[in-house]
């Protein structure tokens, strides 16, 4: 046990494990009076001092309320974050087990069915995660953790999405954050990712429960980065016959170096694995830390644990008669203390009200749809957002200003929701229309729509036309801000990143 205490209230006690970007300590929450597990991070590790760590700083929280709010039973419970010191904190519940990279180690060679019972509730996690839409963009079996009941848990969610933000995709040093050995190629190139980057790692992390190795290795980053651009694994049945090849046919999908030729979600995944898993009692009772047991005994007791059946909770009173002025000042405050869940809430509750009140198409409800479009943005909620944002485009004129920032706003929509066709398509539209100073009077927006545009024709394997777009991104960028600035200087690193992976 130490004595320091993290926000007034979690004491730390050993540590349970530490790379790159912080360290995980067993602690005690004494206001609780429970065992909980600590992440600490430290964002000038990753990104420098300065400004690049103090946003990161001020999206931590956000990212973790997000993340929070995905329900699922594969996911490790966040009970708090924040910061302390020179370092952000993110507390979880402690979880027993173990990570699937002791597992695998402790079993050589890994049982193929069970390798299919982890990856089959990774689909779970997986297609519950991106529906929010959340990109885990770093799973790993590091970050996979095997309960005594058999279940798989997913660490981590939304710590990678606050270390790999549109401003960080390279650290100071100019290389891509995350995990070489499980990265897809459009991440380790630094174009856009989604739900199709996190199939590719899961396609890593399954041919090494099946292989005992990654499929891609080497001594260096830049090394590894190659082979997942370049090189096609070796099948996995070359190695271990015995391996179905159906499970085969699955794990080249997954590892397709095209986005677009990967399968479209995890729950194909999931659907393709189905006909694999164990059958219900096709087996004897299986032990503790047997992945398949919950498929071969479904919702079966813990070995040595007893039944507990929580408290049924009360239902909800009914909510009173919405208070349009007094539901407005409401969500201010809120929004002004950062609760941006209660305030969507509020304002997409007050809605209907206001416009029975005032009218659908009055200034008054407009201005309450805009707030509420920009608070679901802000609350990550894209999927929410993107409707609202299109309607309120149509409401102007095409070439009007309000009617551009919506549709720009509904790009960058469609990039999180994991669309990167569409959302470049849109941005490509937009770009000459941005270029008029009329329209646009801020001079530095069609510089950000064209670096999109290139990390987008990234994350869709087009690397000569980003290459390209970049190039020129970069003259106009130094020309606009000068070279020292921090846009061009990531363009920069960008490029030469570009270069060494070509």
């Amino acid at each position: 046990m130490t004595d320091r205490l993290i926000g007034d209230r979690y004491q730390l006690a050993t540590v349970l494990g530490q790379g790159g970007m912080g360290q995980v300590w067993t602690a005690y929450d004494r206001r609780l009076d429970r065992r909980v597990a600590v992440k600490l991070l430290r964002p000038d590790k990753v990104a420098g001092p300065g400004t690049v760590a103090e946003e990161l700083r001020r999206r931590f929280v956000r990212e973790c309320r997000v993340t929070a709010q995905v329900d699922h039973p594969g996911l490790v419970t966040v009970h708090d974050a924040g910061s302390d010191g020179d370092e952000l904190y993110l507390v979880m519940g402690y979880v027993e087990g173990a990570d699937l990279a002791d597992h695998l180690a402790e079993h050589d060679p890994y049982p193929w069915p069970w390798a299919v019972a982890v990856a089959a509730q990774l689909c779970a996690v997986l297609s519950a995660v991106h529906a929010v839409p959340i990109v885990h963009r770093d799973l790993k079996p590091r970050n996979v953790m095997i309960r005594p009941d058999g279940t798989v848990l997913v660490l981590d969610l939304g710590v990678a999405s606050v270390m790999d933000t549109d401003t960080t995709r390279l650290t100071s040093t100019g290389s891509p954050i995350g995990s070489p050995a499980y990265m897809a190629p459009e991440q380790a190139m630094g174009g856009a990712v989604g739900p199709y980057t996190d199939l590719y790692a899961l396609g890593v992390l399954l041919y090494e429960l099946l292989s005992g190795n990654v499929p891609f290795a080497g001594s260096t980053a830049l090394g590894v980065l190659h082979r997942h651009l370049y090189e096609p694994p070796l099948p996995v049945r070359q190695l271990r016959p015995e391996i179905p090849a159906e499970l085969e046919a699955v794990l080249l999908h997954l590892l397709a170096k095209d986005p677009q030729d990967r399968p479209s979600s995890a729950q194909e995944v999931y659907e393709a694995l189905a006909p694999l898993l164990p059958a219900r009692g096709s087996a004897a009772p299986a032990g503790p830390l047997d992945p398949t047991r919950p498929f071969l005994r479904p919702h079966a007791p813990w070995p040595d644990r007893a039944t507990v059946i929580p408290p049924q909770p009360t239902a909800p009173p009914a909510p009173p008669k919405p208070d349009v002025p007094g539901a407005v000042d409401e969500a201010r405050k809120l929004l002004d203390q950062g609760r941006l869940t209660q305030a969507v809430d509020i304002l997409g509750g007050i809605l209907p009200a206001a416009a029975a009140e005032h009218g659908a198409h009055s200034p008054v409800v407009r201005s309450l749809r805009k707030q509420y479009a920009a608070t679901l943005m802000d609350d990550g909620q894209y999927r929410r957002a993107l409707p609202e944002l299109r309607r309120l485009a149509d409401e102007f004129p095409a070439g009007d200003p309000q009617a551009l920032r919506f549709r720009y706003d509904s790009a960058q929509c469609l990039e999180q929701l994991g669309e990167p066709a569409a959302a470049l398509a849109e941005y490509r539209s937009l770009l000459p229309l941005f270029e008029n100073h009329y329209a646009n009077p801020d001079p530095g927006l069609p510089l950000e729509v064209r670096r999109r545009i290139a990390h987008l024709l990234l994350s869709l394997g087009d690397r000569p036309a980003a290459h390209d777009t970049l190039a020129r991104l970069l003259f106009d960028a130094e020309r606009l801000h000068g070279p020292a600035h921090p846009f061009p200087a990531e363009i920069r690193r960008t490029l030469q990143w570009l270069g060494q992976v070509r």
